[in-house]
């Protein structure tokens, strides 16, 4: 029955049997990026990619309706499905559990046929295998064939056998990893960035339900689109004056390749296609991408002809004026994709373009014989297109006669360098005539060229490429980078400056110009964002004078780190029953530890508990519990793996049958009695609560100190009696607890202190300004990436777009999350 309802009746046999061996794991810690490119942040949620899509594989495979995402309070991630699970069973071949198989050897998986897979985006079988060996640790939960199976890993190392838990009436798998510190320089991983992804997929693929919580911060959110692509266009086109209200969308099957297709005009001048196949994201197109395009071309011209609207003496639209406007997604599933590189970035298979060519072709003369009206709005909105282009082709014409766009004539405004070296030449991009004076005053000549931009340049989201191409600023950034614009004109090759570098005031004018500028670039010249050459500067935000000592800051958090600091200078902690006091590096170490005592007191109050309170759950000897089970809806607490074991054996000695282990979150099968089921939650917190208790152990101090009393004495005569006394400046103040200590230290670092907000780069001399944000050796950059075209679109739309709506709710959404407010 279990089978029937997770979509699993009529689905491929999936047993050890399955399982395909190719090789070992050996070399993956040495040279992680071979697998996963890089072991930044964007490596880092590679791995959460990897697990997710191994699940979303089940989906495809008709298997699966529910994949949940957490971010564990301990930095670890879990991803959790209902689809069959990792099969238990023994390997012939390699005479062990099928599991770890799969989890301990690389080029192993059920996908190298098509017998338990049809279709899927993770076809090397290397996937699961390097999260395993690049995790600090990794548990997996198996449920399949009634039963619940566990088994733990270590950095790819098996560290306990596969173990029967218990009785399951559900199935699903559920793997646990937390990245490894030795191998990634950020361990933390982002929720923004999982749930884009998880907004994707959920358009991928209708009907999935994909949901993300957040302990750390108590976020959540869920994806479930039945719509399928048609949501997804409908998404992207929000806040977007739309051509025709109809989204025309499709889905096709031939020789075993599936083709969806769905697609909508809006107002805007700029093309959003974005291509799929197996689910994965190919940027870079491919085969299904050109086949879709050459269809579009060849049916709306031909539709355009035949209705009239293009005469013998007018242009014939380009593709590229056929796509300005358009917004669609073409999704294909392979049997045998062929992609280039592991990036998987670009399809190859030469039979695919055929197939969604001819699928798309009829499809669309099917569509505007029965949808004439919507026929028309797309063969008008072509040639008003053409019209524009053959205008701005006239504009740039005119604008290379009077030499602006020349490659021999530069921006007189621009201050260039004298490299010529285009890996190593910087250009800066500053706001307003006084600040661009001193940018040149105190830059590097050799490398760093100053273009100062005059107020803000023209919303390109807004207008068209001739209207672009009049406004004078636009020109002469275009002239200094030298690229050329648009998909007829850009060269990248012709690129002057390796960096492009926007430095705009911190204030909200400043942040205006930066948005508009990036909106610039990703609209008109998006393969430099894509390839990395585009940088934000990031001009001090404070500058803090204590005991006549400057020091500037880029971020509140840095500054207040610092001021941490500030209070430790002169300050010690004296301790009840001892004669040695806390001062310098050991009170610094001391404060470390109660600040992550701090941020993980904040989960235990979202779980409805306190401090105190979870800390009196330890044992005798000192264990955090590791799991909260609630049996007869009673709450239990265990502190192992095995002593869960060995209950849940008891339990089921005692009543003669197999208790039902449910997960968190997950509901038992009408029927069963309460008895016969338990729920097991994990508590991630746990484990670094146990490395902080140790260290402040190795102090000779106990976490239960953390918790402040219930209450304090008044009395000042009563302060001689507290457990902690913070002595600065002559004078001692009463700590009650250590989480006392540490905001008693944080008061004194903001003592005395001239704190001063930057708003505007203009604030800042020439030699201020270079030692803050132009000394490659001291300044801080960011990089501008482009990770999700499809959300960033989306952004640019509602932020620069023509919906005010659209932009009002966005600003109701985050007002609570602004922390200055320029009025």
């Amino acid at each position: 029955m279990a089978k029937e309802k997770n979509g699993q009746a009529g689905a491929q046999k999936y047993d050890a049997s399955s399982i395909k061996v190719l090789g070992g794991i050996e070399a993956v810690r040495k040279r992680p990026a071979m697998y996963i490119g890089d072991t930044t942040t964007r490596g880092l949620h590679h791995l959460a990619w990897e697990v997710v899509d191994n699940a979303v594989d089940e989906a495809m495979a008709g298997v699966c309706t529910t994949i949940d995402v957490t971010i564990n309070a301990d930095g670890s991630l879990s991803v959790r499905d209902n689809g069959r699970g990792f099969p238990v069973d023994e390997h012939k071949e390699q005479k062990m559990p099928a599991l770890e198989v799969i989890m301990t050897m690389l080029h192993a998986g059920g996908k190298f046929d098509h017998q338990s897979y049809k279709v899927s985006g993770g076809l090397h079988g290397v996937g699961i295998t390097v999260v395993n060996a690049l995790s600090e640790w990794l548990e997996v939960e198996s449920r399949r064939d009634g039963h619940v199976y566990h088994q733990d890993y270590a950095r790819g190392e098996k560290k306990t056998p596969l173990q029967k838990l218990g009785q399951s009436k559900t199935s699903g798998s559920k793997v646990t990893f937390k990245p490894d510190p030795q191998i990634f320089q950020v361990t933390v991983f982002d929720y923004e960035t999982l749930a884009a992804r998880l907004r994707e997929l959920s358009f991928l693929n209708a009907g999935l339900q994909l949901r993300l919580k957040d302990e750390v911060t108590g976020r959540e959110v869920a994806f479930k689109h039945d719509g399928g692509l048609k949501n997804f266009v409908k998404f992207l086109n929000e806040g977007k004056e739309v051509v025709h209200k109809d989204i025309i969308s499709f889905a096709h099957e031939e020789n075993q390749i599936q083709t969806e297709v769905a697609l909508q005009y809006n107002d805007g001048y700029t093309e959003n296609v974005y291509t799929y196949c197996n689910n994965v994201n190919t940027a870079e197109g491919g085969t299904h991408l050109s086949g879709f395009r050459s269809a579009l071309t060849r049916t709306i011209n031909t539709y355009a002809k035949n209705a009239g609207f293009l005469r013998e003496d007018s242009a014939t639209p380009t593709g590229e004026d056929l796509r300005e406007g358009l917004t669609a997604i073409v999704s294909v599933r392979v049997p045998e994709p062929q992609f280039e590189g592991q990036t998987k970035t670009k399809l190859g298979n030469s039979e695919v373009q055929g197939l969604v060519e001819s699928a798309t072709n009829g499809m669309l003369n099917t569509y505007f014989e029965e949808h004439p009206a919507t026929a028309r709005s797309i063969a008008r909105k072509a040639v008003q297109a053409a019209l524009a282009r053959e205008a701005a082709r006239k504009a740039r014409d005119l604008t290379r006669r009077k030499s602006a766009l020349s490659s021999g004539n530069l921006p007189t405004k621009l201050a260039d360098c004298t490299s010529r070296d285009v890996e190593t030449t910087e250009l800066y991009l500053v706001e307003g005539e006084s600040a661009g004076g001193s940018a040149k005053q105190g830059r590097d000549r050799m490398f760093q060229a100053i273009l100062p931009l005059r107020g803000k340049i023209l919303n390109v989201e807004k207008a068209r490429i001739d209207k672009v191409l009049s406004n004078e600023e636009i020109r002469t950034l275009i002239s200094a980078v030298g690229t050329g614009i648009g998909i007829e004109e850009f060269d990248i090759a012709r690129l002057r400056y390796g960096k492009v570098i926007i430095m705009t005031d911190a204030d909200v004018d400043g942040s205006h110009i930066r948005i508009l500028l990036l909106t610039f670039f990703f609209r008109q010249m998006r393969e430099l964002v894509e390839q990395g050459n585009i940088y934000c500067a990031q001009p001090p935000l404070y500058r803090v004078v204590w005991k006549k000592k400057v020091n500037y800051y880029v971020t509140e958090a840095q500054m207040k780190a610092d001021l941490l600091n500030l209070g430790l200078e002169g300050a010690e902690v004296t301790i009840a029953g001892r004669k040695e006091t806390l001062s310098a590096r050991p009170l610094r170490d001391l404060l470390d530890i109660l600040a992550q005592v701090e941020e993980r007191e904040r989960v235990i109050q979202r779980m409805g508990m306190s401090l105190r309170e979870f800390l009196a759950l330890r044992d005798k000897k000192g264990a955090f519990p590791l799991f909260r089970v609630f049996i007869e809806e009673k709450g239990r607490y265990f502190y192992s793996q095995e002593e869960l074991e060995k209950f849940i054996q008891a339990e089921e000695k005692r009543t003669g049958a197999e208790l039902e282990v449910l997960g968190e979150g997950e509901r038992a099968e009408n029927g069963a009695e309460p008895a016969e089921r338990i729920e097991v939650h994990e508590l991630h917190v746990s484990n670094d609560l146990k490395t902080l208790a140790q260290g402040l152990e190795k102090m000779g101090l106990k976490i239960e100190q953390c918790c402040d009393p219930e209450e304090t004495p008044e009395a000042p005569e009563a302060a001689k009696l507290a457990p902690f006394i913070v002595r600065a400046d002559s004078t001692d103040r009463a700590a009650w607890s250590l989480s006392a200590v540490l905001r008693a230290i944080r008061e004194l670092g903001e003592k005395g202190l001239e704190i001063q907000r930057y708003k505007g780069l203009g604030e800042m001399n020439a030699e201020q300004l270079w030692e803050t944000t132009m000394d490659p050796a001291r300044r801080t950059l960011k990089k501008v990436k482009l990770e999700g075209a499809a959300s960033a679109d989306k952004m640019f739309t509602v932020l620069m777009g023509t919906n005010v709506e659209a932009r009002k709710a966005f600003i109701e959404d985050h007002a609570l999350e602004v922390k200055f407010l320029d009025i």
